[in-house]
């Protein structure tokens, strides 16, 4: 970063950029002929795009997907597709399919790839190293980077997050002539395959992705970058930090303001104060604004409607509720009770008034006027910094509040960071699906915990035993044994400890995911400084993904580092 001149301020990003391109998916390999697809109860060859299409849902057979009807829909509409004339004319009912053959078929291939022997997998794992060197890195400004995401999706069944709309539509393999590649024009350009051209070689300095292509689902563009852990994106991620701790001296001033706006004669100017007062009192995500149609029904602050929300004057003994219930992000449901300002309720009731269900709430407001009014309160403030603003300084008033400077087991040390980790995943609504076989889990883990109090119970006995020998006999070596045997007991009293920590973490976090708050809103340095204060290793917070990702900031702090 100290190389850095005043080229971030032009938009340069890179002066000399050179790398191999993407790795793309596989070829389709077609089933032996013992694997039989059937339509109608009948064995039927299919050509071959529609056989590929075919085993993407084959292999999903025994998936809750394929018993939901707009997957079920989208597949057979884009199977449909690709079909040839007489295909199309036989299989007209997805009902008179029989997929279980080719579901069984790689079932077993599963099977046999988990039952490889070691000098098989060593040398898939020396194959994909080899892959790793070639195409793994990039050379930008004279710094061997490494690449993130270089293999190309393969095609497959579009599944998206919660009930989305275009689930089991056809994802598309991707080819070389839809790559877009991005290098200085002073490199060596990557080859396109044998036989094919990219769509375009460009030399945009100004831009840090190295591939781009246009997916056919929702017609996004996506991009290969540099990995988390490089430069580039180090810096990157540091600079979004740095604003969100640079708002800590502004915050104040801003809530006076929104504040003071919530009484204002100007209709759009209360709205921005409502919607700014739920942006930083319950860290809802702005909301972007969609096309219609085009991917699921899901909503932020600024796009909630009238039905998103319910108003009562009291509720559970508690005055001005305000209940959300809405799909946020990747369709994760928003479901809340809060108690809001007696001015706010009354701003609610204003904005409701002659509406009905599917009405803006806030009609006059949209994510890019609100976000501007936030720049210009402080230069690079979004509503997206609020929400790593109040998820950073919950973690830090959280890490105070619950560790006990006192107790040197690293174990409950580690449960409360994870306590204070939830509470973040809590605010921000980090959900996840609780996880299939959790009850299984929970079972192994108490088993664990019941086998560990049993052990102690028969060291304790021992003990006994030991000391009453070593009273009759005082020799030396009983004095030893009786020594071991107390240690023992203390060991298995830590092991046990270690157990139940971990089952309580396992049981608090059974529908919450603490990881996306851990990679994009915590400022890691809180994090890292917390570890060195208590000589808890910083493994025990992080994995080797955040480790890499985060390196900057393991680098960067003591633990007299605040937020």
């Amino acid at each position: 970063w100290e190389e850095k001149d005043n080229a971030k301020d032009s938009g340069v990003k890179w002066k000399f950029l050179e790398h191999k391109g993407p790795v793309f998916a596989p070829p389709y390999e077609p089933l032996p002929k013992t694997v039989q697809f059937k339509y109608d109860g009948k064995p039927m060859k299919l050509s071959l795009e529609a056989e590929e299409v075919m085993t993407f849902y084959a292999k999903m057979l025994d998936h809750e997907y394929t018993s939901k009807n707009d997957f079920n829909k989208n597949f057979f509409g884009d199977w449909r597709k690709v079909m040839t004339k007489e295909e199309k004319s036989i299989i007209s009912d997805l009902g008179k399919c029989n997929f279980r053959d080719v579901c069984t078929y790689f079932q077993q291939k599963t099977e046999e790839r988990k039952a490889r022997s070691k000098a098989e997998k060593l040398e898939e794992k020396q194959k994909n190293e080899a892959l790793v060197e070639e195409f793994g890195f990039c050379d930008w400004d004279g710094h061997r980077e490494k690449i993130g995401n270089f293999r190309l999706e393969p095609p497959g069944l579009f599944r998206g997050r919660g009930n989305h709309p275009k689930m089991g539509k056809l994802k598309k393999r991707i080819i070389p002539e839809d790559i877009t590649i991005n290098c200085s024009k002073n490199s060596v350009a990557p080859k396109p395959p044998p036989g094919h051209k990219w769509k375009e070689v460009r030399h945009d300095n100004q831009v840090t992705w190295l591939v781009s292509w246009t997916e056919n689902i929702q017609n996004q563009n996506k991009y290969i970058m540099l990995n988390p852990s490089s430069r580039v994106k180090g810096e990157k991620d540091w600079q979004k930090y740095e604003i969100a701790r640079n708002l800590k001296t502004k915050v104040d001033r801003i809530r006076e303001d929104y504040m003071r706006d919530l009484k204002s004669s100007e209709m759009m100017i209360r709205q921005r104060a409502v919607a700014l007062y739920f942006i930083d009192k319950l860290a809802l995500r702005a909301g972007n604004e969609k096309e219609d149609g085009e991917s699921a029904d899901t909503v932020g602050c600024c796009s909630l409607r009238c039905e998103h929300i319910k108003l009562h004057k009291q509720l559970d003994g508690k005055d001005f509720i305000v209940e959300f219930d809405f799909l946020g992000k990747d369709s994760i449901r928003y479901y809340n009770k809060v108690p809001v300002l007696k001015q706010v309720f009354k701003n609610l009731v204003l904005f409701t008034e002659n509406k009905e269900g599917g009405d803006d709430l806030f009609d006059r407001l949209n994510t890019s006027t609100l976000n501007k009014y936030l720049n210009s309160l402080m230069e690079g403030l979004t509503a997206k910094v609020f929400r790593t603003y109040n998820a950073s300084i919950t973690l830090q008033n959280q890490l105070l509040e619950l560790t006990d400077p006192d107790d040197e087991n690293v174990s409950s040390k580690i449960l409360s960071y994870n306590r204070a980790n939830r509470a973040v995943a809590v605010l921000c609504n980090h959900q996840r699906a609780a996880p299939k076989n959790f009850s299984e889990q929970m079972g192994r883990m108490n088993d664990k915990i019941e086998k560990k109090q049993a052990d102690i119970r028969d060291a304790k006995q021992e003990a006994k035993s030991a000391k009453s020998d070593y009273k009759h006999n005082k020799s030396e070596g009983k004095r030893k044994l009786y020594e071991a045997k107390k240690k023992k007991i203390e060991r298995l009293q830590e092991q046990l400890i270690k157990l139940e920590v971990q089952a309580t973490d396992k049981a608090k976090n059974k529908e919450i995911a603490l990881g996306t708050s851990k990679l994009n809103y915590l400022d890691p340095r809180i994090t890292v400084a917390w570890c060195k204060k208590y000589a808890i290793p910083i493994e025990k917070c992080y994995n080797k993904t955040q480790r890499d990702k985060f390196a900057w900031a393991i680098a960067m702090v003591d633990e007299s580092y605040v937020f």
